[in-house]
């Protein structure tokens, strides 16, 4: 990751940091978001939504196909009306199972959509891989043992023990951790404002007073969480001499 925080580019690119904001708390595989939100923008461009009444009937038509229903849901997300997101909610209860991310995702934006038009102000949303947790953001992050080895129990404990006091420092919270060899997977909900440089090294800089044993850089990313074996080669290619990676922590692509 480069210095620059999530909330640093959104300021950025708004020219400040909208006040009326969103966060998809569900984790939800990123290609079905793009598939998601480029069907609705190619929807919005050639097809009028319809009516509410038609539409409802058929989504909760068990004959109807799936991918009609994928249709159905991002046509009640585009009304600007309380009933297609009624609709909506009410099949989340008990949505088919091949649909739920893809109704989630209806849900959210028929929901932003009601907010910009009862609040007449424009509503931001932000999505990643992880999902995240009211305003803080979901990070799967891996430590790496400087020795080598497995951590020992010491280790374990402290490691438990230091990242979960710096992280309600920063009002952030540790969901998970755990240990694979020489690695430490930890997964995190951190407010969307806060640095995640700081608040890891803080706690990495902590631990390292009883024998240095985690190395300075880690793994953090916010689109999915790593296996062993992804962890393991990921770290292997920026061991690799001919890689020009020489930051201190790195986002897997």
């Amino acid at each position: 990751m480069d210095d620059e925080n999530i909330y640093e580019r959104i300021a950025n690119f708004f020219g400040h940091f909208p006040e009326n904001f969103s966060i998809l708390e569900e984790q939800i595989d990123l290609d079905l978001q793009i598939e998601y939100f480029e069907f609705s923008r190619n929807f919005k461009k050639t097809r009028t939504p319809g009516n509410v009444s038609g539409v409802k009937e058929n989504l909760f038509d068990s004959r109807y196909s799936l991918d009609g229903k994928k249709e159905l849901l991002v046509q009640l997300a585009c009304l600007e009306e309380v009933e297609a997101y009624r609709a909506i909610e009410k099949y989340l209860q008990e949505p088919d199972a091949e649909l739920k991310d893809w109704a989630i995702l209806a849900f959210q934006e028929s929901r932003m959509l009601l907010r910009s038009k009862l609040l007449d102000e424009n509503q931001v949303f932000i999505s990643t891989g992880l999902g995240g947790k009211g305003s803080k953001l979901r990070y799967f992050i891996v430590l790496i043992n400087s020795f080598d080895k497995s951590f020992d129990e010491f280790q374990q404990k402290l490691i438990r023990t230091e990242f979960d006091f710096f992280l309600n420092h920063y009002e952030a919270e540790l969901e998970e951790v755990r240990f694979m060899n020489k690695y430490c997977s930890l997964l995190a909900v951190v407010p969307i404002k806060a640095s995640i440089r700081e608040v890891f090294k803080t706690a990495i800089t902590e631990c390292n007073q009883y024998g240095g044993f985690i190395r300075q850089n880690f793994i953090v990313t916010n689109v999915k969480t790593l296996n062993y074996e992804e962890i393991r080669d990921f770290v292997d290619k920026q061991e690799d001499p001919d890689s020009n990676e020489d930051d201190d922590d790195h986002e897997p692509g």
